[in-house]
C-alpha cells in the first residue's frame, strides 16, 4: 500500500476493505486493470480526501464497475464514456459531497457574495 494510501485510509477496517479493493483489481483482466489503476493515479492526484472510509467507498465502485464491464464484455469506453477525466470527476464528486472540500465550495461562494455585498455589487 502506497505511504499516502497508508496515511489516508487509517482503520484497521478501512485497511481491510483496501487489500480487498487491490486483490479486486488486480483480478481483472490487463486491459480493465490497467484502465482502473489509471483513473486510480488521477482520483489520488485530483483530491485528497482525509476520511478513510470515504476513500474506499470511492475506489471499490470503480472496481465493481469495472468488474460488472469485465464480465459483461462491457469495452471500457462504454464505462467511462468519451471523456475519462469527466467520469473520474463525477465519480470523485459524488464521494466528495458532505466532506472537506463541500465546506470549503460553500466558504468559497459565501466569501465571493461577502465580497460582492461590500461593493455594492450583489448578483
Amino acid at each position: 500500500m502506497s505511504a499516502l494510501i497508508e496515511k489516508v485510509v487509517g482503520g484497521i477496517g478501512d485497511k481491510k476493505r483496501w487489500r480487498q479493493y487491490e486483490a479486486r483489481v488486480q483480478a481483472l483482466s490487463s486491459n480493465h486493470e490497467a484502465a482502473v489503476e489509471a483513473l486510480e493515479r488521477y482520483l489520488r492526484h485530483r483530491a485528497l480526501i482525509t476520511k478513510g472510509d470515504v476513500l474506499v467507498d470511492l475506489h471499490v465502485e470503480l472496481v465493481e464497475a469495472f468488474e460488472r464491464a469485465a464480465a459483461q464484455g462491457t469495452p471500457i469506453r462504454e464505462v467511462v464514456g468519451g471523456d475519462p477525466v469527466r467520469f473520474a470527476e463525477a465519480l470523485l464528486s459524488k464521494h466528495a459531497a458532505g466532506g472537506w472540500i463541500e465546506q470549503e465550495r460553500q466558504r468559497l461562494v459565501a466569501a465571493i457574495a461577502g465580497a460582492e455585498a461590500q461593493n455594492g455589487t450583489v448578483s
